[in-house]
């Protein structure tokens, strides 16, 4: 089922006209739970990877054991938790089993404790895109297959995993791995991706607020202010059944803000503009050249929350179920504190080493 982002709220070139040469694409990747194979696009699916290249592992992380989690128990405790909130129980019941949290816990962060590991880690798949699935996808001339790896553990003082990526060409692919190393730990549960088929959407993004300049992001922050009603009185109170407005009238004094409704869109991406949030934008250039770079790729543990709603696709308005085990969380991937990694490419030559940020 394809996924479709509704229409912006508002209009933010026409509001704003100096917006419209800033405009870019990006592709929406809306992954949704599923069962990819390596022919097919996906985050957190099987690569196709030919069989006679080593997989890649993490030199930073050797053996004999690491501190970390057992990937099998992460998988198991998400599907416990996921039957657990599925079933009815009584007010004030346990969630879980003794049983149940007994491997929950063990799954989780702070159940991380000492695994052996025989050699390296094996880098973990987190995304694969073929040109055919998102025409707008960028690499060196011959390629049409973006593969990304990480290594699920933290690296250095960012708090990030160390990613790799694979551009090839996927007809030279004839012999592919069957059955890659599966590493035996990892540092953390937020960086096991679930198996998500992928529903790539084009969108057009404009800069957030950081990256405008100052006279245009006052004027759209007054924009902003002046759209709630001047008059306090004029604002509906749910609890009080005498307000001429109304008690089911709240929604109605709808605010767009232009960072979350109008500029960029939230979730997995390919393209578009910089998501910057906490930081304020800073210069980044490639390692091995000193060129511009740009953005390839976001990776986003959620598709849509409470700030950024109006991007929730058409398709999954009807959910009604828990936020978490619910379609805007299908890969499991938690960032950060809920941030999103984004990886930059050389505007020279794609080949070169990439960049990433949190944000």
């Amino acid at each position: 089922m394809p996924r479709t982002t509704p229409p912006r709220p508002a209009d933010a070139p026409a509001l704003f006209p100096e917006l419209a040469p800033l405009a870019r694409t990006a592709v929406r990747l809306h992954p949704r739970a599923g069962t990819p194979t390596a022919a097919d696009s996906s985050i957190g699916g099987p690569l196709l990877w030919p069989a006679d290249e080593p997989w890649p592992t993490c030199p930073d992380h050797d053996g004999p054991w690491h501190h970390g989690v057992a990937p099998d128990d992460v998988r198991l405790g998400r599907r416990i938790l996921a039957e657990a909130w599925a079933r009815p129980r009584a007010e004030g019941a346990d969630l879980l089993t003794p049983e149940e949290r007994v491997i929950v816990d063990r799954a989780s962060i702070s159940g991380r404790t000492r695994i052996p590991q025989d050699g390296p880690v094996p880098m973990i798949p987190v995304a694969q895109l073929y040109a055919s699935d998102v025409p707008a996808l960028p690499g060196p001339a011959g390629t049409d297959l973006l593969q990304v790896l990480w290594c699920p553990f933290d690296h250095d003082e960012d708090y990030l995993p160390a990613v790799e990526l694979y551009w090839r060409a996927s007809a030279d692919v004839t012999d592919p791995l069957a059955a890659p190393p599966q590493p035996s730990v990892i540092g953390s549960d937020n960086y096991l991706p679930e198996p998500c088929a992928l529903h790539p959407e084009t969108v057009t993004e404009y800069p957030a607020p950081h990256e405008l300049p100052e006279d245009l992001a006052e004027r759209i922050e007054a924009w902003e202010e002046n759209q709630n009603p001047n008059d306090p009185d004029d604002l509906n109170d749910p609890n009080d059944p005498n307000d001429p407005n109304g008690p089911d009238d709240l929604d109605d004094v709808a605010v767009v803000d232009y960072q979350y409704d109008l500029s960029i869109a939230p979730g997995c991406k390919l393209g578009g503009h910089a998501p910057w949030s906490f930081s304020d934008p800073f210069p980044m250039t490639c390692p091995e050249c000193g060129s511009d770079v740009r953005p390839l790729l976001t990776i986003d543990g959620t598709e849509w929350d409470g700030g950024s709603g109006s991007w929730r696709p058409v398709e999954d308005a009807d959910y009604t179920g828990l936020h978490f085990l619910g379609p805007a969380c299908a890969t499991h991937l938690n960032i950060g504190r809920s941030y999103n990694l984004q990886l930059y490419v050389c505007t020279s030559s794609p080949d070169h080493p990439h960049v990433q940020n949190m944000q």
